[in-house]
């Protein structure tokens, strides 16, 4: 898939990954998640990305859910694989795994825990970036270190880069924007700011696995009512860190077995309460999961 034809997608979801009670990847769940994407008219997928707990997954699991996205779902969606790592050897390595899978682009981000200079982060990407097409990841928040905008411009000029998923606000993407750099936004209270006044190309989204036919309108649409309908679920996605919100959500709608990979714990019981009054203010037909559980805490179960 050409860098051009990446360029012109405005949705990706962050795509959860469903376990089993054992402690598996549930695949079925899984499946069921991908294809209501796919009905909602999502463009394309980020597959073991921080939402899809990669840093939770080992390699084997990571890259087998990259080819089985690609092998069933490839023709539908654009596969993004969260490929990047702070070891630039094993970025390197699983990027070259799952191009040879078919993904059609990479998800990179710089060293997170093991900081390094400006020159390092650039060479750090770089590497991977040579492999094939590929967005990278600013998430500050989570890294503890920003890529300087004369990064980002001097990996723009690569043939290979799509464009950048920014969590660093809207100021930023504005200004990339205008300099002709492509990009997504990472917050998905601020992603509709985003595509309609500060004219990002779209959305990574998390909020997308619960209702991503309203996020695709969102997109679509400068309808500031509807995102004004959607501020207290996205108050309730990330009142805790993501993705421990969302799992608790989709377990609660059916979506998902209510079974979280540790070190991640269900909402408390009154933030689930609260979760289930929010989205009844929401129509049914737009939620993914078609039951409204009202889950103990003795229902959740705890895997590692």
């Amino acid at each position: 898939m050409l860098v051009s034809d990446i360029q012109k997608k405005s949705l990706f979801t962050a795509i959860k990954t469903p376990f089993t009670a054992s402690g598996q990847i549930d695949i079925e769940r899984y499946d069921f998640l991908i294809k209501q994407q796919i009905k909602f008219g999502v463009d394309g997928v980020i597959v073991g990305g921080t939402t899809g707990e990669g840093h939770l997954l080992d390699w084997e699991e990571h890259l087998m859910l990259i080819s089985h996205t690609v092998n069933h779902y490839g023709d539908d969606l654009v596969v993004v694989g969260n490929t990047g790592s702070n070891n630039t050897r094993e970025a390197i390595k699983a990027t070259k795994y799952g191009f040879a899978s078919g993904m059609h682009a990479s998800l990179l981000i710089n060293p997170y825990y093991g900081k390094t200079t400006e020159e390092g982060v650039y060479q750090h990407i770089k590497h991977s970036l040579d492999l094939g097409p590929a967005f990278i990841y600013n998430v500050p928040g989570r890294t503890g270190q920003d890529i300087p905008a004369e990064i980002i411009r001097k990996l723009a000029s690569h043939e290979n880069f799509v464009g950048v998923k920014e969590c660093a606000g809207n100021e930023r993407i504005r200004q990339y924007e205008q300099e002709g750099i492509a990009c997504w936004s990472g917050n998905d209270d601020e992603c509709f700011d985003g595509r309609h006044q500060y004219n990002s190309h779209g959305v990574i989204s998390v909020t997308s696995n619960l209702v991503p036919g309203i996020m695709r309108e969102l997109m679509d649409n400068p309808d500031s009512t509807r995102n004004q309908d959607l501020n207290p679920l996205y108050q309730w996605l990330f009142d805790e860190p993501n993705p421990a919100p969302l799992n608790t959500a989709l377990a609660l709608t059916g979506a998902s077995l209510p079974v979280i990979r540790l070190p991640y714990l269900p909402l408390a019981k009154a933030k689930r309460e609260a979760f289930l009054t929010i989205i009844e203010t929401i129509e049914s037909s737009q939620v993914v999961g078609d039951k409204r559980l009202a889950l103990e805490d003795k229902d959740f179960i705890s895997i590692v």
